[in-house]
């Protein structure tokens, strides 16, 4: 009987929690304890670079559950404490404390870390990672009036405390290898809005350009040294160079790897059908893009869960959710939906200039792979429907503000 059994969850962050909701919420009464090697209770991460650091939001309010809720729910929390081993034949998980926790079944919800380069003096005093609440709370320090601040990556993370800093009067350099911010994510045809935006903000950003090292000064970062001979001035530095999946847990007990992540089918179940995995280090086969997707989401830690569960439980279940991610840097709001890792062209309507259009990435068939909003909360679920079509359109009606995207998926 499931009511007997014991479901552990590695990984206290967003996903930990909703896995923990979608168990109880289902009827699951058996034991259910959730591991994490932070102190505080789960909350959602992208406030970090966002509200939190732009002062708009405490820790509190993107905090997903009380610890009374948890109580309430008959939940061990083991908080503070990291898994340091995995023993799939036996179903047992070690602790770094030297317990260990035997499961029925397993969930994987163990995120990812800040990626640390190896530029010299990357862990002097005054150089910031960016992936917890308590560096958020430390990049803070740093930040208002009359400081400065070298970003190093021009990426989502970069930009958005990038964006959170200047608001509150810091002076800021971003230096980003690529030749434009967010290549990889967008492309360079809207990388180049989002460089437009930073530098009408008065953001310092040097492309095209790598970091030889921090400098410093009695063991305190004083600002970068570039490749091409010139140096940044600094009170403090953020590396903000992209994220590392935490895969040593799977990786050491054997489980099924790909593509950066652990190995899951559509329903999230790994190589061994007692374990499951969601969230950043899922590998996930799709069932409608045909192929495996791993992405670092918010929104696949927050809907991923409940299918996990439901295959816990023994129910059939699929995720089948399009990528969908957002940001919010000055005035500029943005939604992104889809996959779009090769394309052929990208197609958009509306004032780019303005910063108030949609674009749509489309692949040599001219069939629409992804499509991004900015500035206009609208219509997103047209741009899922036209997606999920898998149809070729016009690329000039598609342009044209005057033909509603829903007309285009027929």
């Amino acid at each position: 009987m499931a009511d007997s059994q014991t479901f552990v969850i590695v990984g206290a962050g967003l996903a930990g929690a909703k896995a923990v909701e979608a168990l109880r919420d289902k009827g699951f009464n058996g034991k259910i304890i959730l591991i994490g090697d932070e102190e505080h209770l789960p909350y959602e991460r992208p406030p970090l670079s966002k509200e939190f650091l732009a002062g708009k939001k405490t820790l509190a309010e993107f905090t997903v559950q009380t610890a009374d809720w948890y109580r309430g729910h008959d939940v061990d929390l083991r908080l503070g404490v990291r898994a340091t081993g995995l023993d799939l034949t036996g179903h047992t998980v070690t602790l770094a404390d030297g317990t260990t926790v035997s499961y029925d079944k397993l969930l994987l919800a163990t995120g990812s870390r800040s990626r640390r380069p190896p530029i010299p003096a990357g862990d002097a005093a005054g150089v910031h990672y960016l992936r917890s609440i308590d560096d958020a709370t430390a990049l803070d320090g740093v930040l208002g009036d009359g400081a400065s601040l070298a970003v190093i990556g021009g990426g989502w993370i970069g930009l958005e405390v990038a964006a959170s800093a200047r608001q509150r009067g810091t002076a800021v350099t971003v230096v980003e290898a690529a030749a434009a911010p967010l290549l990889r994510a967008l492309g360079s045809e809207l990388g180049e809005v989002f460089a437009a935006l930073h530098r009408e903000h008065d953001v310092d950003l040097r492309l095209r350009v790598g970091v030889a090292e921090i400098t410093t000064a009695d063991g305190k970062a004083t600002g970068l040294k570039l490749e091409d001979g010139s140096e940044i001035r600094a009170d403090a530095v953020l590396v903000a160079v992209g994220a590392q999946p935490n895969l040593e847990l799977a990786e050491q007990a054997g489980l099924e790897t790909a593509d950066g992540g652990v190995t899951v089918d559509a329903g999230l179940r790994s190589s061994d059908p007692d374990v499951y995995a969601v969230g950043d280090i899922a590998a996930a086969q799709h069932p409608l893009l045909g192929a495996r997707v791993r992405t670092e989401h918010w929104a696949n830690a927050l809907k991923q869960p409940a299918v996990a569960a439901a295959g816990m439980l023994g129910e059939a279940a699929e995720y089948a959710e399009l990528p969908y991610f957002f940001t919010d840097q000055y005035d500029l709001g943005m939604e992104y939906v889809g996959h779009a890792p090769k394309y052929a062209k990208v197609v958009t309507r509306g004032d780019v200039a303005g910063r108030e259009f949609v674009a749509f990435w489309l692949d040599e068939d001219s069939r629409v792979l992804a499509g991004m909003n900015v500035n206009i909360w609208e219509g997103l679920d047209d741009i899922k429907a036209l997606i999920r079509a898998k149809t070729a359109v016009d690329p000039d009606r598609l342009a044209d503000p005057q033909v509603p995207v829903g007309e285009l998926a027929g």
